[in-house]
């Protein structure tokens, strides 16, 4: 890979991190969680793909800027305040918030791929941690609360788009040999398009089991 190395911008990381952090913070608010379950789940839910990221994956890694940085703290418990007294009114909100995370998508999915190929993980490795890294803080979430993944059920494209994001990312700095940033902002650029059209055109996967029109059992 180029030397140069694509490094997310401050504001944008806090505000999406502000971001999915609100959607957890709602997720423990619609639970009837007491503030401090709404804040876990805000925080799990915002820095989570990163912790699992450096923790599992690269552990030699550069600790995450939740541990480094006040700020991030700052920005999930102003999140869990924000969704524990305007919760009713957050909900109108819902294509603001969904933007943001369209564009944290592909840039998490670029992150977390960059880094984990600077670490020296195979390229099919470094393609999962790019995944991880963007859909990590939900499946945290969902599996704390219980619930099923949402990234493992039929919904629109979520997963998918991040595993498009990662795959980019690598086809454009190995294949391409364009620079990091470059590459990092054309990966944005084509996962948020692709999780857009998913949301407006309602683009949704299908039950396995739904491939098999006569619901029989494969042989």
């Amino acid at each position: 890979m180029p030397d140069a190395f694509f490094q997310l911008p401050a504001l944008f990381d806090l505000g999406a991190t502000f971001a999915f952090a609100l959607t957890g913070a709602l997720a423990g608010v619609k639970r009837d969680y007491d503030i401090v379950g709404v804040f876990f789940l805000a925080l799990v839910s915002s820095i989570g793909g990163g912790l699992i990221r450096d923790a599992v994956f690269i552990p030699g890694a550069t600790a995450t800027p939740l541990l480094t940085d006040p700020r991030y703290i700052q920005v999930v418990l102003t999140a869990t305040l924000v969704c524990v007294v305007f919760a009713n009114r957050i909900t109108h909100f819902r294509r603001v918030i969904a933007v943001v995370d369209a564009l944290g998508l592909g840039a998490y999915a670029a992150f977390g791929t960059q880094k984990a190929l600077l670490a020296g993980l195979a390229v099919p490795a470094a393609i999962l941690v790019g995944v991880i890294n963007a859909t990590g803080g939900g499946l945290l979430r969902d599996l704390i609360t219980r619930e099923e993944p949402l990234v493992f059920k039929p919904g629109q494209f979520y997963a998918l788009a991040a595993l498009a994001g990662s795959v980019l990312f690598v086809f454009f700095v190995t294949e391409l040999g364009l620079r990091p940033t470059s590459a990092a902002l054309a990966t944005i650029s084509l996962t948020f398009t692709f999780r857009i059209l998913s949301i407006l055109f309602n683009w949704r996967t299908s039950p396995v089991g739904q491939l098999n029109p006569a619901n029989e059992p494969p042989r």
